[in-house]
């Protein structure tokens, strides 16, 4: 008896499938990419007398310990959403206290050279390296929601409109008068290893 061959199957258009498999599922997917957080950093000073002197009334000190507690000028905040109108109240210093950040004049060219006070008020945050990434995150959020709603009341009691629907010189004009002003210091070990 003869052996009989078993029928093949042609498999050369195989890898030409699979090539056009990979390639539609890698148009129609979504790739979700991190941003980051969006800073602009101030230039390095030339030399040790360019770093200006800051008023310790100006500056809101914000401490997250590595279990990740938060410490806003050298008192505990037990919740991070008191932050943002703790942070929004510091740099407005409607009342004008001695204690709150000083204000100054400031020119602004946007609206036609029209001269308004600014803060000079600064947020320093410090983080401890035991510091989770997601408390981090949820400081950095409730600050920037601060300056971003301290913008929109701004901007509605101007113009009568949100910031978002300003033109963009209005825009620019708005963001000078109220600058995103955030300091991060290097992180350090103050709260030991976990």
């Amino acid at each position: 008896m003869a052996k009989r061959d078993l029928p093949k199957v042609n498999t050369t258009s195989t890898a030409d499938i699979s090539f056009l498999m990979l390639t539609f599922f890698l148009l129609v997917s979504a790739i979700n990419t991190d941003e980051g957080i969006q800073r602009r950093l101030p230039p390095m000073p030339k030399d040790k007398q360019d770093i200006p002197k800051v008023n310790e009334r100006n500056v809101l000190n914000i401490k997250v310990n590595m279990f990740d507690q938060l410490l806003v000028n050298g008192v505990p905040m037990a919740n991070v959403k008191e932050l943002k109108n703790h942070t929004k109240q510091f740099m407005t210093n409607v009342s004008d206290d001695l204690n709150m950040p000083e204000k100054k004049p400031l020119p602004i060219p946007e609206f036609g050279g029209e001269i308004l006070m600014q803060s000079k008020g600064i947020v320093s945050l410090q983080n401890d390296r035991g510091t989770s990434y997601k408390a981090y995150m949820a400081v950095q959020n409730e600050l920037t929601e601060a300056f971003n709603e301290l913008r929109d009341e701004f901007s509605k009691k101007k113009f009568g409109k949100t910031f978002a629907t300003l033109d963009q010189l209005t825009k620019e004009g708005v963001q000078r008068l109220i600058p995103i002003s955030i300091s991060e210091a290097e992180p350090s070990n103050y709260g030991g290893n976990k």
